[in-house]
């Protein structure tokens, strides 16, 4: 993970990004993050 500046909040899996605040506009719901690294490993 590497810190940003600007509000951005990104969450990468193996060069994969998971999760972005600036695409979907908000923060992440508590374990959201969480629950998409689980999706994306079980596949």
């Amino acid at each position: 993970m590497n810190p940003s500046g600007g509000g951005r909040f990104e969450v990468m899996l193996d060069g994969t990004p998971i999760f972005e605040k600036s695409i979907l506009g908000r923060h992440a719901q508590p374990g959201e993050i969480l629950g998409l690294i689980e999706k994306a490993l079980s596949k």
